[in-house]
């Protein structure tokens, strides 16, 4: 499993967010089309319907955020041993960001995890923005796309890339 920009990369499967698990929203990208997944919004939206897909709601990596963070993770953990019944942050969900798929069918907004703790790098949620957009440009190219980025995660072992690495796959992807 890897984690290239917006999107979850797990054994040749591309999720937009985190991969969800059990009955928690999330949203894959399958050669079909759009799936959104969990309960009460489960889903296939057919690529041939899709016009527009983007991404809201995206938390960009900042060093406030950062630090925020930091002192969440200290507080908590001063908090869990004072006080050995405190939940914790543990217990907390992660944020979560829309997904919002426009089709014939009219527009529909899917949540998802977000993946990464601290936020996105603002050039990686640049281009994963641009990289939505073009799978919804034709069969063709959706197609082409979504299978680079499937291989790639069959082949990938070694977990999430680097920065650089993650926003040259990104740009190798849009072709």
């Amino acid at each position: 499993m890897a984690m290239v920009g917006l999107f979850w990369i797990a054994e040749g499967d591309v999720y937009v967010g985190a991969k969800p698990s059990g009955l928690a929203p999330g949203v894959r990208l399958t050669p079909e089309g759009v799936m959104a997944l969990g309960d009460g919004q489960a889903a296939l939206h057919l690529w041939e319907d899709v016009r527009a897909l983007t991404v809201a709601d995206v938390p960009v990596k900042s060093l406030m955020r950062q630090v925020g963070v930091v002192k969440d993770l200290a507080v908590d953990t001063v908090m869990n041993l004072a006080l050995s019944l405190h939940p914790g942050r543990a217990d907390e969900a992660p944020s979560m960001m829309t997904v919002r798929v426009e089709s014939s069918g009219g527009e529909h907004e899917l949540a998802a995890y977000v993946a990464a703790a601290v936020g996105y790098s603002a050039t990686e949620v640049d281009l994963s923005r641009a990289l939505l957009s073009r799978l919804t440009e034709g069969a063709a190219t959706m197609a082409t796309t979504l299978a680079a980025m499937s291989q790639w995660g069959r082949s990938q072992a070694s977990g999430t890339p680097r920065g650089a690495e993650r926003e040259r796959l990104l740009r190798e992807w849009m072709g």
